[in-house]
């Protein structure tokens, strides 16, 4: 090979490589140069990957598989991405805070994962939200109440259910004006949602004028809380709020009339709501209150509850409470990629940055429970608590 050849045939290599780059990197949407987080690419044949955390074994896995059932309707009924397929990734995070974080670093690890519906608790979510920050994850939760949550300046973090000052504020009036009820005494399990939803019940209850003879925190998990209610009749209280989760709540009221506080009102949060704690307290439970979010009737409503009980073979909201606001929040996640994202060639992009703002933008987006429009600080629901009791074995709205 002659030395001119070579010559011309390295200069011929090298316009080739120079033209192959040119012509890739015209395939790129300029947002992805420009958007601080850079794009999400998926490739043709992947999937767009969204998420959900919380429990699905153990004592509380129906409040994660029931919200589970929901958002894979969501992701039904949303069909794909502008032509990529959707993949629900659902982790166990055990409803804990180291849950939460492990999940959540799994989960950003992974360029293809997208946003959450998520995560379940207030515990598992605050663990979660520094690490989905980082990644510019979109977070939607529809049962993460404690309020703490929007006050921690976070972008992605937001939620469509409604935050646990508003329960407090709901059942110390119903307590205070509608009972008559003058003296409280408050038990929580020492998570992040119980204390929390216990310590506004305090605030707001002795803001009316009433009296809390009790607050004590219980162990999770325990068979036998008898002392405790021994120490709580002691101070004769005309109602008993509990802040946590059904499992407990049953041992409570199963063991309130050995205790001598047969005629004293049980109250909870929406921790205690769905078959569980029917299934458990049985006749004990009856005449317990709670605070949950059951949506107004609407033709959305009723396609969406027609469906879910032909999927699954049980009425939506008789397991947890947030069976309508787990579709939402996923529905209006995949709303949102959808809006952002851009088909380019073979590829998919979705700028990050830019989905954690619309996320956090959306304005009169209509879901089964509701119409959803997120504040600066990540508030998004789309209706407050309602007060339930369980009347002849089941949950029926207080009149």
């Amino acid at each position: 090979m002659s030395k001119k050849f070579f010559v011309v045939l390295m200069a011929f290599a090298l316009l080739l490589g120079a033209c192959a780059p040119a012509a890739s990197k015209s395939d790129v949407p300029a947002v992805c140069g420009t958007d601080k987080a850079g794009c999400a690419v998926i490739a043709k044949g992947s999937t767009v990957k969204v998420g959900f955390a919380g429990p699905l074994a153990g004592d509380y896995a129906a409040y994660g598989q029931d919200q589970v059932n929901a958002m894979l309707l969501a992701i039904k009924d949303a069909g794909d991405i502008n032509g990529w397929a959707i993949e629900m990734v659902a982790e166990d995070d055990g409803a804990s805070a180291e849950g939460g974080a492990a999940v959540a670093n799994k989960m950003a690890s992974d360029p293809a994962f997208i946003a959450i519906a998520g995560p379940a608790f207030s515990g598992d979510s605050a663990a979660a939200i520094p690490i989905f920050e980082k990644a510019s994850i979109p977070m939607m939760s529809p049962s993460a109440t404690n309020p703490e949550l929007t006050a921690k300046g976070s972008a992605v973090f937001n939620r469509n259910a409604f935050t646990d000052e508003d329960q407090a504020k709901a059942a110390s009036a119903y307590f205070y004006n509608e009972v008559g009820v003058r003296k409280v005494a408050i038990l929580h399990d020492g998570s992040d949602y119980g204390q929390g939803i216990a310590s506004g019940l305090e605030v707001d209850f002795k803001a009316l004028g009433g009296e809390v003879v009790a607050f004590e925190a219980i162990t999770s998990g325990e068979a036998d809380y008898s002392a405790v209610l021994a120490a709580v009749a002691s101070k004769a209280p005309e109602a008993i709020y509990y802040g946590g989760y059904n499992s407990e709540a049953s041992v409570l009221v199963n063991q309130m009339k050995q205790a001598g506080l047969e005629n004293v009102i049980f109250f909870g949060g929406d921790g205690i709501f769905g078959t569980d704690f029917l299934t458990k307290a049985g006749k004990n439970g009856e005449g317990a209150l709670c605070t949950t979010m059951v949506p107004p009737a609407s033709d959305a409503r009723k396609k969406f509850d027609e469906a879910f009980r032909t999927a699954y073979g049980v009425e939506p909201g008789t397991i947890t409470a947030y069976t309508w606001g787990s579709y939402d929040a996923m529905a209006v996640l995949l709303k949102v990629i959808k809006d952002v994202s851009i088909v380019s060639g073979e590829k998919l992009y979705i700028p990050r940055a830019a989905l954690v703002e619309a996320v956090r933008t959306v304005k009169d987006f209509t879901g089964v429970a509701g119409t959803i429009t997120c504040q600066q600080t990540g508030e998004c629901n789309a209706s407050g608590p309602i007060i339930y009791h369980v009347k002849d074995g089941d949950w029926v709205v207080v009149e």
